[in-house]
């Protein structure tokens, strides 16, 4: 069977010309075969174009919750990967780190939205004024490609090697084609066909290409973006394809690398730090089946630690179990099929012209559970190169697989030397106590490496490995590792990114930006700007406050009850010589007394004071002199809600402090010549946003909807007549006012706080949940009242009781069965969900 392709929005299967086999790794039969041969590809890649816009278009939080959704979504469905993932030979901490990483890169990309603007587009950097008087200014936009990401990816990673790509792309605003290696597209295809399932990506996000085909470049265009992964030999001849030199596309490359890992002369034998360098190097050399990009590939060593190195390794090599991968006891499984193998032994050989094996055997290996002749198993070999300055293969030559050579260093010099002899490398890591060690060797090494690892027994309880690259660091390296970068936190999404310088008047990138540029024009805001809600905010939006006259006895008092005593607010007598004139008012007093100036005093949406950043005091503030505030919306930004609060957002404001009567003492100038801002901050607010999900709840409200209905009214959804509906609310409201409490809550205690968080959000509730009290059979309860009218009457009797309960009751909480003990506000928020869900249920909305 032939491997589908997904493009154009459907799933296509290229023809049998040309097709390769794909093998299960353990057995050696035939899993199927990939093939592109017949399928436009030239078509999928401006169907990606064309439909991009959906996703272009989308803000940066709505992505980030997008690529959140999805990999909650995957994350439920992990075990069938796994299934899949053994036939590659992976065992199932291999296929955790493809799997579950590749999940987690999509999680780690989402939470980034928390740093970018609630638009499509960003902004980068500080503004620059390109003027004296502050009416020319520029900016750095980012906005997203309108062309396509195409992703070129190896067979080590079909899972983590997809995602840790596209989370980026789609964070950017930009869709992918996904071109995987033959070798495991088969893991690749059933992850993708989950994707398309869910319809949580806008169509055209993802496409797939299941086979080789040498004609995916010769259509890209300026716009759109090619990632490779894989050996160097066919990076650098990708890297020259006409179309690419001809259209200026950009091209990422990372390649195989010679990975190093030294020993610091400090780590001998019995240091917590030795030890932990053979569990490194071993889990290097195991882990995947040393199908790594960034597997150590060379050991250096002090060289009278050789000898010790050498036998520690052999003895933890000698206890890793090869076999079955989906058996327990196995360590390490299968290379990904014979070819690699291969390929594997016959670097090996190369290596062996001059390194010598000092463990494992090319031709013999024991598998537990599995047959060695069919599978692609073979034994971890570890190599010595004794003359690694004059015997160069060893930083030339690359064995993917369980491959890995001891090498001798005498001083940190000579370390640092073999370690920049890979020509450049994804990483390395150094293992050792001494800081100063690890400094030298880092700032020296730093220039050939894309990251270093820096390993003790301090750091070794929480380090993610050398061989781990994480989705807010970059990875990527210099020379042979490809040249280029990938992920990075920030840093990887700007690579699907245009940027642009664009210039103006600070009014105008105000609006360009949808960020408050200074001396741009204000907008005076109709009401105080706090009593507004998150999504009435617009940047720009403004206050002139009243004015405050800063007294002697306010900085002297402001310094007793802050002991801030600086002879500057506390001794006149001091001031000869300084930049001060007269008694000072304190920097933190002045932003107190601003804040005092702008803060709205009445409850409203403004729920809390999030931070404080930017300060800048531009000139002394003296006793009798008269300030005013200007407070500005800076920016606004999405956050995530966690616990019980509402939904809100982060409101930043521009504070300008003015002198009223300013007067240059220093100069001497007049009132007008005079500066007037005297200090700028930024403030952080958390804002509510609106509610408009749920209609207030009251009893002329619920008699409205009742009067809608009569015993003959269908639900639109559920098994419920009006009667059993009305009766339930009943129910709920005796459990309310305390009436009814015989009850356990069914939520178990480790789930009960997320779950009474739910309340305070603004989604409705699921049409499909059962209340634990009621019959978890589907039945019906039995009606405890002969007629609906009564049963209304009820109703209101028990909703009437409720809020008497906690009239006089303020303080108290009673149980509810799947939110746990609740408060009068509580019992209030799940009031207007609960009765707002049950009278849509009957279309009584």
């Amino acid at each position: 069977m032939i491997l589908p392709s997904y493009i154009n929005g459907q799933w296509l299967t290229g023809d049998d010309r040309n097709a390769r086999n794909m093998y299960d790794a353990i057995t050696g039969d035939v899993i199927g075969l990939t093939s592109t041969e017949g399928l436009d590809i030239a078509s999928a890649l401006q169907y990606g174009r064309d439909n991009g816009k959906i996703l272009r278009d989308m803000t940066f939080q709505q992505r980030g919750n997008m690529i959140k959704k999805l990999a909650l979504y995957l994350t439920k469905r992990k075990e069938q990967f796994y299934e899949i993932s053994y036939r590659t030979g992976a065992t199932r901490v291999d296929s955790w780190i493809d799997i579950e990483g590749g999940f987690g890169n999509l999680f780690a990309n989402a939470s980034l939205r928390k740093l970018f603007p609630d638009q499509s587009y960003a902004v980068e950097g500080e503004p620059i004024d390109l003027s004296r008087g502050g009416r020319f200014m520029a900016h750095h936009l980012l906005v997203p490609k309108k062309g396509v990401a195409v992703h070129i990816n190896a067979f080590n990673f079909p899972v983590w090697g997809m995602l840790e790509k596209c989370a980026v792309n789609w964070m950017a605003g930009m869709p992918a084609v996904v071109l995987p290696a033959p070798q495991t597209a088969f893991l690749t295809e059933a992850v993708v066909r989950e994707i398309i399932n869910s319809g949580i990506l806008p169509e055209g996000s993802l496409q797939l290409l299941s086979g080789l085909t040498t004609s995916i470049l010769d259509t890209v265009q300026s716009q759109d973006v090619v990632t490779f992964t894989g050996s160097a030999a066919t990076g650098r001849k990708l890297k020259n394809h006409s179309q690419l030199l001809e259209e200026s596309v950009p091209f990422t490359m990372e390649a195989d690398s010679l990975n190093a890992c030294v020993l610091g002369e400090d780590a001998v034998p019995g240091t917590a730090e030795f030890d932990l360098f053979i569990k490194e190097v071993r889990k290097e050399m195991t882990v995947k089946c040393g199908q790594k990009c960034t597997a150590i590939r060379r050991i250096i060593v002090p060289e009278n630690l050789v000898e010790d190195v050498q036998i520690a390794l052999g003895k933890q090599l000698s206890r890793t179990v090869i076999g079955d991968p989906k058996l327990k006891e196995t360590r390490m499984g299968a290379l990904i099929n014979n070819d690699q193998r291969d390929t594997t032994i016959n670097q090996i050989k190369k290596l062996t012209e001059t390194a010598n094996i000092v463990y494992g055997d090319l031709e013999n290996v024991e598998v537990h559970g599995a047959d060695a002749q069919k599978g692609s198993f073979m034994s971890p070999i570890l190599l010595r190169e004794d003359n690694p300055f004059k015997n160069t293969a060893v930083h030339e030559i690359e064995a993917f697989g369980p491959v890995s050579t001891i090498m001798p260093y005498n001083g940190i010099e000579e370390a640092i030397e073999l370690a920049q002899m890979g020509k450049g490398s994804l990483v390395s890591s150094v293992v050792t106590g001494d800081d100063a060690f690890a400094k030298a060797y880092t700032v020296e090494a730093a220039s050939h490496h894309g990251r270093i690892l820096c390993l003790n027994a301090e750091s070794a309880k929480q380090s993610t490995g050398h061989g781990s690259p994480l989705p807010l660091l970059v990875h990527g390296g210099p020379g042979r590792a490809g040249g280029g970068e990938e992920m990075g936190g920030l840093r990887g999404i700007k690579h699907y990114m245009q940027r642009c310088a664009v210039q103006g008047s600070p009014t105008t990138l105000t609006e360009v930006t949808g960020i408050y540029q200074p001396n741009g024009a204000y907008k005076e805001a109709e009401k105080h700007p706090f009593a507004y809600h998150y999504e009435d905010i617009k940047p720009g939006m403004s206050l002139q406050t009243h004015k405050r006259t800063l007294t002697d006895t306010d900085i002297q008092n402001f310094a007793n009850l802050t002991w801030d005593h600086f002879y500057a607010h506390t001794d006149i007598t001091s001031l000869d010589g300084s930049i001060f004139k007269k008694r000072t008012a304190h920097g933190y007093f002045i932003i107190s007394a601003a804040a005092g100036l702008f803060v709205y005093p009445n409850k409203g949406p403004v729920s809390a004071n999030y931070g404080l950043e930017d300060i800048r005091f531009l000139r002394p503030l003296y006793h009798n002199d008269t300030i005013y505030v200007r407070l500005t919306c800076k920016e606004k930004r999405e956050r995530d809600v966690s616990g019980r609060e509402h939904p809100s957002g982060i409101v930043k404001w521009y504070v300008e402090v003015f002198d009223a009567e300013p007067v240059d003492y220093e100069n001497g100038k007049t009132d007008e010549e005079a500066q007037a801002l005297v200090a700028v901050a930024t403030i952080l607010t958390m804002v509510e946003k609106k509610q408009t999900t749920f209609p207030e709840i009251n009893e002329r409200f619920m008699r409205s909807a009742f009067a809608k209905a009569n015993s003959e009214t269908k639900p639109l959804w559920g098994n419920m007549t009006m009667q059993h509906m009305v009766e339930h609310l009943e129910h709920g409201y005796r459990i309310a006012s305390g009436e009814i409490q015989d009850f356990e809550v069914a939520t178990p205690e480790k789930y009960l706080e997320k779950v009474a968080a739910t309340l305070w959000n603004y989604e409705k509730m699921p049409r499909d949940f059962k209340m634990p009290l009621m019959k978890q059979d589907g039945s019906l309860e039995e009606l405890q009242h002969e007629d609906l009218a009564t049963a209304i009457a009820k109703l209101f009797e028990a909703r009437n009781e409720y809020l008497d309960y906690f009239k006089r009751n303020p303080k108290a909480t009673t149980k509810n069965a799947v939110f746990g003990p609740l408060s009068k506000y509580e019992w209030s928020l799940l009031e207007r969900k609960h009765v707002t869900h049950h009278l849509e249920q009957f279309g009584l909305l």
